[in-house]
């Protein structure tokens, strides 16, 4: 029954449910994510989720920071809060909530929806302690592949092409809040008519424009699908320049998880068609970019 489930899992759960070991049954993978595994299972008659975190996730999350920000975003109506979330080794504890659907990102109400929280949580204007940097983070991704180069022999080229935006990005307006980070549709949870929103391994303090970003190129949108969501969280107010940073912010995350999942392919973990994506979306909107200003000259 527990073969899939660690022993010290096993213990968390005893310890926080104050329960026997013999007690928690129904044991089952309920999500194999890119970072962590998730289980359910079931103890007094109450279904729950046990997240373990995934391979080499230890270098990738502060989870320090991930419980300040499930601290700061507790009971403000945007997600459960955690029964057990533990800031040294990332186990987290929660009740499962049934009949919960993902967000369909080619669904158009569905992305309204969607839209319509982040917005929500946007205009809460939270604040925490730490700033998730992107271009650090791309970085700081790079450190881990230890001197190994990357899988792409125009990946220099490709990268001085990205890091060149921040000198659009920094000359835009932008009113740091906590931003998700990973707002992506698999993270927008649809029960009956609520939406929780999932999964704040990477929050911090960040331009929020950088969620509707990170929205569009997980989902695969073409320049046009970018532009419609765009026009969604802004209802049809977005200005062109602002339209142009969200580019940039798209350019900036597809280089930060193409770099991610370097590190882990380097671990013997691919992600196919995802991580060709994001490689792409890097090059091709700084080239969307690129051309446009030069065109205002």
């Amino acid at each position: 029954m527990y073969e899939n489930l660690p022993e010290e899992a096993l213990g968390i759960i005893s310890d926080v449910l104050r329960t026997k070991k013999s007690e928690i049954a129904n044991i089952g993978v309920l999500k194999q994510g890119m970072t962590n595994r998730s289980f359910i299972f079931t103890c007094q008659n109450q279904k729950y989720i046990i997240r373990i975190p995934g391979e080499g996730t230890g270098f990738l999350i502060n989870r320090q920071q991930e419980f300040d920000v499930y601290e700061t975003i507790k009971d403000k109506g945007l997600c459960d809060n955690p029964i057990y979330i533990n800031p040294q080794n990332g186990y987290k504890i929660t009740e499962f909530l049934p009949q919960v659907k993902t967000c369909n990102a080619s669904n158009l109400q569905n992305v309204k929806l969607c839209m319509e929280k982040l917005h929500a949580l946007h205009n809460m204007k939270l604040q925490v302690n730490h700033t998730f940097d992107i271009f650090k983070q791309i970085d700081f991704y790079e450190s881990l592949w230890t001197g190994t180069p990357s899988h792409y022999p125009d990946y220099q080229q490709v990268k001085e092409n990205v890091f060149s935006l921040q000198t659009y990005i920094d000359k835009q307006s932008k009113q740091y809040c906590l931003t998700h980070i990973d707002a992506v549709p698999d993270n927008f949870l649809f029960s009956g008519d609520n939406i929780q929103l999932t999964d704040w391994e990477y929050a911090g303090m960040q331009d929020p424009h950088v969620d509707i970003a990170m929205f569009a190129i997980y989902s695969f949108y073409t320049q046009k699908e970018a532009d419609v969501l765009i026009d969604l969280y802004f209802e049809g107010e977005c200005d062109r320049a602002t339209r142009l940073k969200i580019y940039c912010y798209m350019a900036a995350g597809g280089l930060l998880w193409s770099n991610w999942c370097e590190y882990k392919r380097k671990l013997g973990i691919k992600f196919g068609t995802y991580a060709r994506r994001q490689y792409e979306y890097a090059k091709e909107y700084y080239e969307i970019v690129h051309n446009e200003l030069q065109c205002r000259r």
